[in-house]
């Protein structure tokens, strides 16, 4: 069983930074695969990137490439979402999933488990 708790969202204005994070609880953090998404009102959730177990294979929805880096500190059971260059169309709920996959996935459906979100808010 793992939990998560994501932290870290905001206002910003558009140009800006942020970092998510999510802290994850359980002893088996460290063999899940974790991802983030973001839900904008009224779309459905969408993949903004993940990041295996180990750290060395990372996946990124192409609007964020080269914007945002997920990232993860296994000791501190933390996965993060850097994310620069925001945009207003950046603006959602992100939210933070674990899971138990063989190779990174862009589906809501591949992943376990999911943490209740953190708004981000990008002004133009």
């Amino acid at each position: 069983q793992v939990q998560l708790v994501e932290s870290g969202g905001g206002l910003v204005q558009a140009g800006g930074s942020l970092r998510l994070s999510c802290a994850a609880s359980g002893r088996t953090f460290r063999y899940f695969a974790m991802g983030w998404f973001r839900q904008a009102p009224g779309k459905e959730r969408e993949f903004a990137a993940a990041i295996t177990w180990s750290g060395g294979g990372t996946l990124y929805e192409d609007s964020v490439k080269g914007r945002f880096t997920i990232s993860r500190d296994t000791a501190k059971n933390t996965v993060y979402l850097q994310m620069n260059s925001l945009k207003p169309e950046d603006t959602a709920v992100y939210y933070c999933a674990a899971g138990t996959l063989y190779r990174l996935s862009e589906a809501v459906a591949a992943y376990d488990y999911w943490g209740q979100g953190t708004q981000v808010t990008v002004s133009s």
